[in-house]
């Protein structure tokens, strides 16, 4: 029986000692979070850094982004002249060019003859790595059946 008190005693005096510990631990780990919180660097001290410099880049000037312009003006030239514009009752149509990975929409199609020669005007948007533009365009239709780009301008 005195062996099992004193067994007793020392682990009250272990789980003492653990709970101290662990208690040790959380008062040192509160004094690290507030030491960060109520001291050092804060967005009020912050300043602008005069270093930095941004600035918008010039655009490519190697012809890429040109010739995919003009690969992308002819599929919308070619979806333009192969549209029945009775069925489409103004409804818009969509393009892909799968050589560009550029797409837009075609909308506000109008059919109109010019001295014997078919027109048709219209708005295209287009979707390319470049960015998204919105152009004006006229395609006619040539007296072999092909079609041709009047114009087709950037707004």
């Amino acid at each position: 029986m005195p062996g099992e008190v004193q067994d007793e005693t020392v682990k009250t005096g272990a789980r003492r000692v653990a709970a101290a510990s662990v208690l040790a631990a959380l008062v040192a780990c509160a004094a690290t979070v507030s030491g960060c919180a109520g001291g050092g660097f804060g967005l009020r001290k912050a300043e602008a850094d005069p270093t930095i410099l941004t600035g918008a880049l010039p655009p490519a000037s190697d012809g890429v982004a040109d010739s995919q312009r003009i690969s992308d003006q002819a599929t919308v030239r070619n979806a333009i002249s192969s549209a029945n514009i009775e069925d489409l009752n103004g409804a818009p149509i969509a393009w892909a060019n799968v050589d560009t990975g550029s797409r837009g929409t075609i909308y506000g199609v109008s059919e109109r003859r010019e001295g014997g020669v078919l027109c048709r005007r219209f708005t295209a948007s287009r979707e390319s790595f470049q960015g998204i533009s919105l152009y004006r365009g006229e395609a006619c239709a040539a007296g072999d059946g092909a079609w041709w780009m009047r114009s087709f301008d950037e707004s």
